[in-house]
Order: C-alpha cells, then sequence, then structure tokens
C-alpha cells in the first residue's frame, strides 16, 4: 500500500479527545503518516495545555497558535495559518473531528488546495441554525470527501443531504474510544492527588457539572435561573463544578458568586452546595463524574459519554445533534426549565431514572474502523 501523509487538526478540548485514539489507531497501519496540527483555538493552559499530557497526545507538528477573536477572526487566522502548512506538508488528506471553527477552517483550507477532506462524527444535526455549532457541521459536511459517522442517523442525515452511500462509513464514536483507554488509564494510576482529596470529602452521592455555551452563561437572568435550579439540588447532595473560565467570567461580571461553595483544603466533608473548583484534566474530572449520581452539562461529548457508561444525564440545552443519547441512551434534554433540571436532578439521587441502553458500535473500536478506511480506500478529492 502506498503512503498516505494525513493531517489531523484539533483545536478545542473535545477534539483532543477524539485525536488521541485515532492516533494510537494509526499506529497498526504503516502506510499511515500524521502530522498534527494544533489550531490553538483554545489557548488556555488549563483548557489544552494538560490535555495533552492526560491524554497521551504526541506534542503537535505544527501549532498555530491563533487564540481567541470572533467566530470570523478566528476562522480566518486558521485558514491563513492552515494553508501555510498544508503548502509545506503537501498531504494527501487533511482530517477534522468535530463541529467548532478549526473544523470549518481547515475544511475550507483543504478543499481550496485540492486535498482530501475526511470528517469524523459527520452527519449530526440539531436543526437549530442558531448554534455556531450547528453551521460548522453543515458546511463542513457539505465539502468533505469522506464521511465517518457515530451513529445511524447521522448517516441519514447526510444521505437525505444527498451524499453518496459510498462514501460515509458508520464507525462508532472515536470518543468513547477515548474514554475507555482513560478508564483502564485511572484503573492504573489513578487521579491527581488533587482530586482524590476532593473526591475523599464528597459523601457516596453527589452529582457533577459542566457549563459553557454563551446561550447559558452570556444571559444573567438565565444564568441566574440555572444556578438557582441546581442550587436546589444542591440541597440534597454537593454538585461540583469545574468551572470553564468563560463561565467563571460571567459570573464574576454577574455576581452571581454567592450560590458557590469552595472546597478548602482544611475541609474533612462536604455534604451539599454547589461546589466551585478550577478546570480539571480530564482524566482527574472522569475520576469524578464515573461514579456520580448525575451528570448536569450544556456539552455535547459528556451527553454522549455518559450514555456509554449508562450514567444520568441531565442536558441544559433545548436541542441535541446526538438524539441517540435522549432516544435510548440515559441523556434527558431539560433546557433551561427550572422544574424540570430540579426533578430530574431529585430523580437521579433518588435512583429513579429511565432504562437506557448503548447505541450500536460505540464498543472502543472505532478509530480502528476510521484507520482502517483510510488505509486501505482510495480519497478523491
Amino acid at each position: 500500500m502506498s503512503p498516505k501523509k494525513i493531517i489531523l487538526v484539533a483545536g478545542a478540548r473535545p477534539n483532543f479527545m477524539k485525536i488521541a485514539p485515532i492516533l494510537r489507531a494509526f499506529k497498526k497501519h504503516s502506510n499511515l503518516i500524521p502530522k498534527l496540527v494544533h489550531t490553538g483555538q483554545h489557548y488556555d493552559a488549563s483548557m489544552s495545555g494538560a490535555f495533552f499530557d492526560s491524554l497521551e497526545i504526541q506534542k503537535p507538528d505544527y501549532n498555530l497558535e491563533v487564540g481567541s477573536g470572533s467566530h470570523a477572526v478566528q476562522t480566518a487566522n486558521i485558514m491563513v495559518k492552515f494553508e501555510e502548512v498544508c503548502t509545506l506538508e503537501k498531504p494527501d488528506v487533511v482530517l477534522v473531528v468535530g463541529d467548532v471553527n478549526s473544523t470549518i477552517a481547515a475544511g475550507l483550507v483543504a478543499k481550496k488546495m485540492e486535498i482530501g477532506l475526511a470528517h469524523v462524527e459527520a452527519g449530526l444535526r440539531s436543526r437549530d441554525r442558531a448554534m455556531p455549532e450547528e453551521i460548522n457541521r453543515i458546511a463542513t459536511d457539505a465539502i468533505s470527501d469522506l464521511f465517518f459517522t457515530t451513529e445511524e442517523e447521522g448517516t441519514r442525515n447526510l444521505l437525505a443531504e444527498g451524499h453518496a452511500a459510498v462514501s460515509i462509513y458508520f464507525v462508532g464514536h472515536v470518543m468513547i474510544d477515548n474514554l475507555f483507554y482513560q478508564l483502564t488509564k485511572l484503573k492504573e494510576k489513578g487521579p491527581s492527588a488533587q482530586v482524590m482529596k476532593i473526591r475523599n470529602a464528597l459523601p457516596e452521592k453527589y452529582l457533577c457539572m459542566t457549563m459553557h455555551r454563551p446561550s447559558n452563561v452570556d444571559d444573567k437572568k438565565i444564568l441566574g435561573k440555572l444556578l438557582s435550579a441546581i442550587e436546589k439540588i444542591a440541597e440534597n447532595a454537593p454538585v461540583v463544578f469545574p468551572c470553564h473560565p468563560r463561565t467563571k467570567k460571567q459570573i464574576s461580571a454577574f455576581s452571581l458568586e454567592s450560590y458557590f461553595s469552595l472546597l478548602h483544603n482544611n475541609e474533612a466533608k462536604i455534604n451539599r452546595g454547589i461546589v466551585l473548583l478550577e478546570p480539571l484534566d480530564y482524566n482527574d474530572f472522569l475520576y469524578l463524574w464515573k461514579d456520580a449520581a448525575a451528570v448536569l452539562t450544556d456539552s455535547g461529548g459528556l451527553q454522549e459519554e455518559t450514555t456509554a457508561l449508562q450514567i444520568p444525564c441531565i442536558t441544559m440545552r433545548e436541542n441535541t445533534e446526538r438524539p441517540v443519547t435522549a432516544e435510548i441512551g440515559s441523556n434527558v434534554i431539560v433546557g433551561t426549565d427550572p422544574n424540570k433540571i430540579e426533578k430530574y436532578g431529585k430523580n437521579a439521587l433518588s435512583g429513579i431514572w429511565k432504562k437506557s441502553y448503548v447505541p450500536d458500535l460505540w464498543d472502543g473500536k472505532a478509530s480502528e474502523r476510521v484507520a482502517e478506511v483510510l488505509a486501505h480506500e482510495a480519497i478523491i478529492s
């Protein structure tokens, strides 16, 4: 088999989790030559730098260091710098994952330069074009040559949009590959001493939470309403909240600090309240949420990971691009309705939850299927 140089593009937190198992799978194919590009879309050290260590990702061949900016500025900066990389490396394929600005920016450059484009996690649709991620998903799929889908609905969406069946591969979910791999690593190494101390301070039943979407954290009224509902759940059991820098900034700007308790080093136990933490690396947070009674989130990845482990998940969004997690998985979509948030949080603590199932091919081998296709299939750009 002739060698194929493939540039893998990562830019934001979820990308790292998807790239890691793909890089591992590539090692089984001598004809696949990976080059890793980190766009620097997430530039805060606590949000990306630690991930390279905990996910065992190789040092990027290129770091574009684009940093923050409006969608237009960030996308444009990635395109300019990524074009330079492609001109130098002359790859056979550019592989993008997910739905962030780095995904569409790298995809556009690849197609303008007549380079094959493969999209991992293709075909997901929330039907909500007010979400920037939905625009990125639709636009990336519109120009991709090869599609790797995580669930059968993704395949159906792509077929309905006119893409050829021969270019679509239902492989399962690489995020779940990473989850299973990291669970094994946790058994071997354990969490950091800091997180072990936090876990020891918590009771048997507790919840975990993430929240960062602009629609939830950029409006004082909405953020206050969400925190008020979560505070009521936290009267019964603590809610552990590693706080995204964006969210922390808004909490301070809106003077909402009174909703939170802090875990001090000298506390032996904390039995209630929203426990505010600094961002944690992937493995440390996994160590906490894998044993939680439920997870509250507005992210996409946790909807999937909790479904894979059949842990109750309460998604604070009006819709999801991952409907399988709610249709057969352990996820419920509650929007910003405080009554639903409180109800489902208390149900989870009481052990009351729907019966859930793990989607097909979420078996930890999706990355191997991706690598197998790339190693053997011709990609015509």
